[in-house]
């Protein structure tokens, strides 16, 4: 059932008061629009004056900010209706009055709410929301694709409305675009193979922007950029790396910043044999310790890995709260176990070798 149609039908006995003016149908329709007039305008007072204070008292924001967006097109959605119905009751407006007239007032009430709706979902931010995006666990970067495409989606829908209310016959509009769509996806295979990964990227959250990432081919980088056609990381030699998502979506990828930012170091240490070895390791957590650029927890791990040929290898484990200190933190602690072995008489062998001499006496051919 048309909508404007029952509601002329809901508004028709109050209206029967105005039968007496069928001989100047004009003003009978004048006085329609009056009275929608009216009652827009009870509709803005009425939220003005009342709700608007209701909802000021609540500790809820959001209904605050429903009441503001809500509250004019409201009321110009009650004066755009009585203008409808007055354009559609009897007698019939001469044509082609009777369609036009009634069509560009369903193209202003879609246009209002249209442009409402595209206007709340635009102010939309990862700011205000960020709560509920943390708790249900869905990245800004995949909430930033759902609300562009939200938008074209809106966009197309509004326009395809209108062109119903004009009663365009849409399937040559649709198959003209399938064939269209088709010529695209052929000529542009690459750009729409970067785009689905784009998409795949953002739904798997393999990475997000800021993360230490391990490419397959060995690049390791900050991920500075991620867009619909390509994933951009910058290098600790701050070299900025471009690379098509069709690719990133069908790599291995080493994730260093997940699931969570810290990241665990080796350092690989040799003592020479004959050194005491808790020693070694006493010295080894305290070197850690004093370091304060490494997170606290977990606590450093020292451990003995292996009897090699010249050396009993020693390895200390530890976390820094962010992949981009592996290198300074390693080195750090390279040189502060260098002094503090000095200090304390450990010594960090080379490889030696040692060296046999066998002397080896000489059969003299012949007898005497």
């Amino acid at each position: 059932m048309d909508p404007f149609v029952f509601i002329s039908d809901i508004l028709s006995e109050p209206l029967k008061l105005l039968d007496g003016l069928d001989e100047n149908h004009f003003a009978q329709r004048l006085l329609l629009i009056l009275f929608y007039s009216v009652l827009a305008k009870i509709t803005d007072l009425f939220v003005d004056k009342l709700v608007r204070r209701i909802v000021h008292k609540t500790k809820i924001k959001a209904d605050d900010r429903i009441v503001s967006a809500l509250h004019k097109p409201i009321c110009f959605t009650i004066l755009l209706f009585g203008i409808l119905h007055a354009l559609i009751i009897p007698p019939d407006i001469a044509p082609p009055f009777d369609t036009v007239l009634p069509n560009i007032v369903k193209t202003l009430l879609l246009f209002v709410w249209w442009v409402v709706i595209i206007r709340e979902v635009h102010k939309i931010n990862k700011t205000e929301i960020s709560e509920y995006l943390q708790k249900k666990s869905i990245d800004s970067d995949l909430f930033l694709l759902a609300k562009n495409i939200l938008q074209v989606l809106i966009i197309f829908a509004g326009i395809a409305w209108a062109l119903l209310i004009w009663n365009v016959d849409l399937t040559p509009l649709f198959a003209s675009a399938g064939i269209a769509g088709i010529a695209i996806a052929l000529a542009a295979k690459d750009t729409m193979a970067n785009f689905i990964g784009g998409i795949s990227l953002f739904a798997d959250r393999a990475y997000k922007v800021g993360d230490y990432i391990i490419l397959e081919s060995g690049e390791r980088g900050e991920v500075t950029e991620m867009g619909i056609r390509s994933t951009k990381i910058k290098t600790r030699d701050d070299v900025m790396i471009s690379i098509p998502n069709s690719i990133m979506s069908t790599s291995k990828i080493i994730n260093e910043s997940a699931p969570i930012p810290r990241f665990r170091i080796r350092v690989d240490v040799g003592v020479s044999y004959g050194c005491d070895l808790r020693k070694v390791e006493k010295i080894l957590l305290k070197v850690a310790e004093e370091n304060e650029m490494l997170a606290k927890s977990p606590e450093p791990r020292a451990r003995v890995r292996s009897f090699g040929d010249s050396s009993v290898n020693f390895q200390l484990l530890v976390w820094v709260r962010d992949p981009r200190e592996k290198g300074l933190q390693t080195h750090n602690l390279l040189k502060a176990l260098y002094k503090t072995f000095e200090n304390e008489g450990i010594t960090i062998p080379f490889p030696q070798r040692d060296v046999h001499l066998f002397a080896e006496e000489r059969k003299q051919e012949g007898s005497d």
